[in-house]
């Protein structure tokens, strides 16, 4: 008779709040699920626990260490003096347009170098690669490709390879059940699962409270610096209607952008919200990174766009980069390279 599994040790720790959970625990775990050895049933319950309840941050430091033992690292961007930058955020919050997504494309417009993670919509209407797949802008699909991509444009929208390979036996250990239903853990810190080259990472937080779990986790990784950026509304981005908080690893400090301080006006969240009409995605989207739309949703994508390309050495100071953003935007050079990098697909496609 075959063996019978053993008793799933992550399991019983989550339930009973059993903290820490060391990488070994993780790692059994992650070994049975390769092997098709999990219980029926288990990968369910281990989703919907770290769903319901986060573990303490040890724990899920140990998770991802697990993950990165048996996943590939593409080490820092070369050459290292090429200085890269991922925006990404964890979903959640009030709905916004896609504020990051349009600030990546803005950045690389001013000359910055800038990899976009992200996923499709978990609480908003529309995600970043829902997003892409509108616009006709194709993921890459290798480090190699992400490189090229880089080179071409400045910017590259990196595919699922980046995550680690679990997270889709997981998938489909849990059908008919989803990861947008039972998955908001994985989604929740997505930012620190990919293995992407940047040299230093935003990253939006909308839940405030795993904001002292993630300060340990950027403060122990040592392959990138990070901003962890959160604000009183509860959006995964910065945004110039309402002060935001900065919380730079390379420094170890905390820092408060106050939009009347950097010459931003004082307008309505409202101004954020996504279109109602989905049809209108693409053409909302062009026209603010072109900078036609409302104020509150042109200035902030200029701030975020302003934090990378400070970040990529590209401007000294925030006036400077926001008035380059300005420029950019106002000169149609993002729109210009969407459309140079949709032809750049089409033309993959048929090769």
């Amino acid at each position: 008779m075959p063996s019978k599994p053993p008793p799933s040790e992550v399991l019983a720790a989550l339930v009973t709040q059993r903290y820490p959970i060391a990488a070994e625990v993780w790692g059994d775990f992650w070994d049975r699920l390769a092997a098709k050895e999990l219980h029926p049933g288990e990968a369910l319950a281990v989703l919907s626990s770290l769903t319901t309840r986060m573990p303490d941050g040890v724990s899920v430091s140990a998770l991802l260490a697990s993950l990165r033992e048996r996943n590939p690292n593409p080490g820092p961007p070369t050459p290292p003096s090429r200085t890269t930058v991922n925006i990404v955020g964890t979903g959640g919050g009030p709905s916004t347009f896609n504020l990051s997504t349009a600030s990546a494309f803005v950045a690389a417009a001013m000359g910055a170098r800038v990899i976009k993670t992200g996923s499709r919509a978990y609480a908003s209407r529309t995600g970043s690669v829902d997003l892409l797949d509108r616009l006709g802008i194709r993921q890459t699909s290798s480090y190699e490709q992400t490189e090229e991509m880089l080179d071409e444009f400045g910017m590259a929208c990196a595919g699922p390879f980046v995550y680690p390979k679990e997270l889709r036996m997981l998938a489909r250990q849990i059908l008919p059940f989803d990861m947008k239903t039972v998955g908001r853990f994985f989604n929740l810190i997505g930012p620190f699962l990919a293995a992407v080259p940047v040299s230093l990472q935003i990253t939006g937080v909308s839940d405030h409270s795993v904001l002292p779990t993630f300060r340990g986790l950027v403060d122990e990784d040592q392959s990138k610096e990070y901003w962890l950026v959160w604000n009183d509304v509860g959006v995964d981005e910065l945004m110039s209607v309402v002060e935001c908080h900065v919380y730079d690893s390379r420094r170890g400090e905390e820092i408060i952008l106050r939009p009347a301080e950097l010459g931003l006006g004082e307008r309505p969240f409202d101004d954020l919200l996504p279109v109602s009409d989905l049809d209108q995605t693409v053409d909302h989207f062009l026209a603010l990174i072109g900078g036609v739309g409302p104020v509150g949703a042109i200035e902030s994508i200029k701030l975020n766009a302003a934090a990378l390309a400070i970040n990529c050495d590209v401007a000294p100071d925030w006036p400077t980069a926001l008035e380059l953003a300005g420029d950019a935007m106002a000169a149609g050079v993002p729109g210009r390279l969407i459309e140079r990098m949709r032809e750049h697909g089409l033309l993959a496609a048929k090769a």
